[in-house]
């Protein structure tokens, strides 16, 4: 099955060279390109693309604003942050915001198409590469997470789902790999979510981490 993907970037250099790269793939393409976050929550409804290549620095409206815009619509595609390494603290307001993870814009070719195949097939890009800066920012920031002062733990078999999703497998591939039942899997995930408070996957691995449990 073919991936489509939407290219969100306000610079069209970068938007050029990500399309060329992709193009590569005979697995992908390229549904559309959106030159602004505006334009972006226009088109990404329509187009609903497996995949969006989002970039949080845009003038107007950021990144951010877009995730929030399509997320309150329940609109939201499995969406992959564009950044640069000076973009810590909007990373970790985008994976809050429901982003499945982050590239850095100087990504290679097998690091992007394997991203696009993760994300498509309901993985996440946290660990190894939520690295240790951006856990320095968590920590300052993990106070806006809607948490429980004093949360209940998590299981064993909970903290096992999540570090097989820190490592980007999705629920079938966990559900292989422990010899369960997808279902199982969704409902550890699901309980985990609710002790954390945390509404996807990337912000659970993240506030996970953040606390020492992964």
């Amino acid at each position: 099955m073919t991936i489509s993907v939407c290219l969100v970037d306000d610079q069209t250099l970068v938007r050029q060279g990500i399309r060329s790269l992709l193009e590569l793939s005979d697995d992908i393409r390229v549904a559309a390109e959106a030159a602004d976050g505006a334009q972006a929550v226009e088109v990404i409804p329509q187009v609903k693309p497996d995949v969006v290549l989002l970039d949080m620095r845009m003038p107007g409206m950021s990144g951010l604003d877009v995730l929030n815009a399509l997320a309150q619509k329940n609109a939201l595609p499995p969406t992959i942050i564009l950044t640069t390494f000076d973009d810590d603290q909007l990373v970790l307001a985008g994976l809050k915001a429901g982003a499945r993870g982050y590239l850095l814009k100087d990504v290679s070719l097998e690091q992007l198409v394997e991203a696009v195949k993760t994300v498509a097939a309901g993985g996440s890009l946290v660990a190894p590469v939520v690295t240790q800066r951006l856990l320095t920012g968590l920590e300052r920031m993990h106070n806006d997470f809607t948490s429980l002062d004093q949360p209940d733990p998590l299981t064993e078999r909970e903290i096992e789902v999540l570090r097989l999703v820190a490592q980007g497998l999705s629920s079938k591939l966990i559900a292989r790999q422990l010899a369960i039942a997808p279902g199982t899997v969704n409902y550890h995930l699901a309980t985990a979510f609710n002790k954390l408070g945390v509404d996807t996957r990337a912000q659970a691995v993240a506030l996970a981490t953040q606390r020492g449990l992964l």
